[in-house]
């Protein structure tokens, strides 16, 4: 497997070139796959994320850090982080999941990026670990305004209808799509007095609502 070019994007040449295998593995692919490593993965990134946002942002308090490090870690930022690496190119993916897109699906890049992440860890330490998503995140980062960002998407749109003197949204779950342990949620966002429906997905249902609130308030005029 030629994975030069994203080792070079990722900033990280693996020692251990096993560990890069296994996390690039889905588990469609075979019986060695990269759950595990994603399971260490996204401990790691969390980790490093917290103590991003603490050092970065001195005044926020608990509850500001925690929503803004949900918004950075949650799939769809994952998948665009993933994007920007190529990584769909190298992911090793069963049949099924190949003839299906396997390798555009954010569910996917963002779960192998955190096994990447978890595979430097196992590699070259938490401090490699460190560097490589500060990296990552700088321009993320760079762009947060404390003031918008610290508050979630649901509780944004909530505010922006009551100001409206409008009802609250009702989030109704659509779909439970998985398996136990790797489970997708779809929540749709209704709004009736603005004619607006949006749809959500997420590794919870909490995260499909937030989804589906953010994809509301991004179109709700301001």
């Amino acid at each position: 497997m030629q994975t030069e070019r994203l080792e070079r994007a990722l900033g990280h040449t693996f020692l251990r070139r096993d560990l890069l295998r296994q996390a690039l593995t889905h588990r469609s692919h075979g019986a060695t796959h990269n759950e595990r490593l994603e399971f260490l993965g996204d401990s790691v990134l969390n980790c490093v994320v917290a103590a991003l946002l603490f050092e970065r942002f001195g005044n926020l308090r608990e509850g500001d850090l925690s929503r803004l490090r949900a918004s950075l870690v949650r799939k769809e930022t994952l998948s665009e982080i993933a994007q920007s690496l190529s990584l769909g190119e190298f992911l090793l993916l069963g049949e099924g999941e190949q003839k299906s897109g396997g390798h555009r699906r954010p569910s996917i890049l963002a779960d192998t990026l955190e096994a990447l992440f978890g595979g430097v860890y196992l590699d070259a330490g938490f401090a490699r670990a460190y560097e490589i998503i500060a990296c990552l995140y700088g321009s993320l980062l760079s762009a947060i305004e404390p003031g918008s960002a610290a508050k979630d998407p649901k509780t944004a749109l909530q505010e922006i209808l009551q100001a409206r003197r409008l009802a609250l949204p009702n989030y109704e779950l659509r779909e439970t799509r998985g398996e136990a342990h790797a489970q997708e949620f779809e929540v749709e966002c209704r709004i009736p007095a603005l004619d607006i429906r949006t749809v959500g997905v997420g590794a919870s249902r909490r995260a499909a609502e937030q989804e589906a609130a953010q994809l509301a308030v991004e179109r709700i005029a301001p």
